[in-house]
């Protein structure tokens, strides 16, 4: 329920932060700037940046709507649906109206490429539907991020199939990601049931296999390539290895305070080196 006295937020604003604006608009971006980097002409590469928009959107309105009785129970005052901004229900209607957009505008850039971006949505509602409440949580991000690239990169005209080492840096980015993400949440989670497999690593071992994730993202983006590692890469990785040590050691009070930085370091690192390896393949 919201605080006392608290005005709830208005409806348009409930619905746009039920869509989990933050990874939505990185999930999005992420895919707009490979599909620019992949040559992909402007309109495709809008129609891209659309579907993926829609996507995202109904994952985020799926998991308020099908987390509204648990976010509840332990009172979690940031969701609108706690609020009394929004009701389940409308958050019903909007991801299922949302995820048809998504199916519509996935499919108009062709049956693989549309087939690959729909991956994406369907890992992230099969997730939000009760896959974070087992062991194989992770396989909806890694499934779901690893789609993402590959459907990109089918979406450019006359394209190929994605090289195995972006679609691999894009799985190790997305369970990376579903760490980082269930981080946060750990005790409500186990409060109401849900036991994925973050939950049964541990925050400390959760985050030494994140940073090890990060760590492998990049040397697939580096490494993966045919021919020697560019400048660029080298400095990355340069970057990247300390940065991975330091990630990974969150559980030790000296470098708690800067596993945090670290992490954003990584996950800024390989989407840049994700979107130069989409350059290349133009």
């Amino acid at each position: 329920m919201p605080a006392r006295g608290a005005r709830p937020p208005s409806l348009l604003r409930a619905l746009a932060s039920a869509t989990h604006p933050g990874p939505a608009v990185a999930v999005t971006a992420a895919g707009t700037l490979l599909a620019v980097a992949a040559g992909i002409p402007a309109g495709r590469t809008a129609l891209v940046c659309a579907a993926v928009v829609a996507g995202q959107a109904s994952i985020g309105w799926s998991n308020d709507w099908l987390d509204a009785d648990r976010d509840r129970a332990v009172a979690r005052a940031d969701k609108p649906v706690v609020q009394g901004a929004v009701s389940p229900s409308l958050l019903r209607a909007a991801a299922l109206l949302s995820a048809a957009a998504a199916v519509a505008l996935s499919l108009l850039l062709g049956i693989v490429p549309g087939l690959l971006l729909l991956l994406l949505v369907a890992s992230g509602w099969a997730y939000n539907a009760g896959l974070k409440r087992t062991i194989w949580s992770f396989t909806g991000y890694v499934v779901g991020f690893g789609a993402l690239p590959a459907g990109v990169v089918a979406a450019a005209p006359g394209s190929g199939a994605a090289p195995w080492w972006l679609v691999a840096a894009g799985a190790a980015l997305g369970g990376a990601a579903h760490l980082a993400n269930v981080a946060p949440d750990l005790e409500d989670d186990l409060a109401t049931g849900v036991r994925g497999l973050p939950h049964r690593l541990g925050a400390r071992v959760s985050a030494v296999t994140g940073a090890a994730l990060l760590g492998a993202a990049s040397l697939a983006l580096v490494l993966g390539p045919a021919g020697p590692p560019t400048t660029t890469g080298w400095a990355a990785l340069a970057l990247a290895v300390p940065a991975a040590v330091v990630a990974g050691s969150a559980g030790r009070p000296r470098f708690r305070r800067l596993a945090f930085p670290a992490v954003m370091v990584l996950t800024v690192l390989d989407v840049v080196l994700l979107v130069l390896g989409g350059a290349a393949l133009s």
